[in-house]
């Protein structure tokens, strides 16, 4: 079965870091992104000169109807779904609950829930044995922020999280006796450019003293977990979690 797969978000961090693994275990890679049409390029070309077949589509994958068109594009130039990871998401400034908007729960809770559950549908239709697929991966990037709640930073953000956890639960035994797996990873201060979202650019280098491994995480770290619950070796793993936050 050729091997195709799908990564929102992924222009930068932790989704272009998977991006890069993926062409090298062999996947043909179709690269989501919203806007950055600099860095999405950047990351194609990465991964072409890597040996894979590849396109880049921008989409919001909060919008149904850019979904569609989004697994339209792969279907007609890479093949049909077999892995998704569902890599994209958003913060927003560090505030108490007090403080948050409605329009900032609503755009957070589009993006960071309804988008992933909008593309696992329209990856299980072609995945799973039901629709007449042949089995597939998700995982879902989940954050140690679902556990630990992010006080006095952003517990809308954590609790986004929570809802995308509880999603990979059910829809991994909905699935199970239809070929497709669903596991998430929990990443957590790990050195990206996504926590300047928050206007804490600087957040990981701040807490690292009390993180138990001493030290923040990379993207490719998380990425190779992500491509391990991907494959065959993770065979018996579905609705799993794999915390990546250094031991907190």
């Amino acid at each position: 079965m050729d091997k195709v797969i799908v990564i929102t978000g992924a222009s930068r961090g932790i989704g272009a870091a998977t991006a890069r693994l993926a062409a090298r275990a062999g996947y043909r890679i179709c690269i989501n992104y919203l806007r950055d049409d600099e860095a999405a390029q950047r990351v194609l070309a990465e991964v072409r000169e890597l040996g894979a077949e590849a396109i880049a589509v921008k989409a919001d994958v909060s919008v149904e109807d850019e979904i569609i068109q989004l697994f339209q594009r792969v279907d007609a130039e890479l093949g049909p779904v077999t892995a998704l990871v569902n890599n994209a998401g958003t913060i927003g400034q560090q505030s108490r609950v007090e403080e948050v908007s409605e329009f900032r729960l609503l755009k957070l809770m589009k993006t960071n829930v309804v988008g992933p559950m909008l593309c696992a549908k329209h990856a299980l239709q072609r995945m799973s044995t039901r629709h007449g697929g042949q089995g597939g991966s998700i995982v879902n990037v989940s954050s140690v922020a679902a556990r630990l709640g992010s006080p006095n930073e952003y517990v809308d953000y954590a609790a986004s999280k929570g809802a995308l956890d509880t999603f990979t639960l059910g829809l991994a035994k909905e699935v199970a006796g239809e070929g497709v797996r669903v596991n998430a990873v929990r990443p957590g201060y790990i050195f990206t450019d996504f926590h300047a979202l928050s206007g804490d650019p600087d957040r990981v280098s701040k807490l690292e003293p009390g993180i138990p491994m001493g030290r923040g995480g990379r993207a490719e770290e998380v990425a190779e977990a992500i491509l391990w619950l991907l494959s065959d070796q993770a065979s018996y793993s579905t609705g799993s979690f794999l915390d990546l936050g250094g031991g907190r």
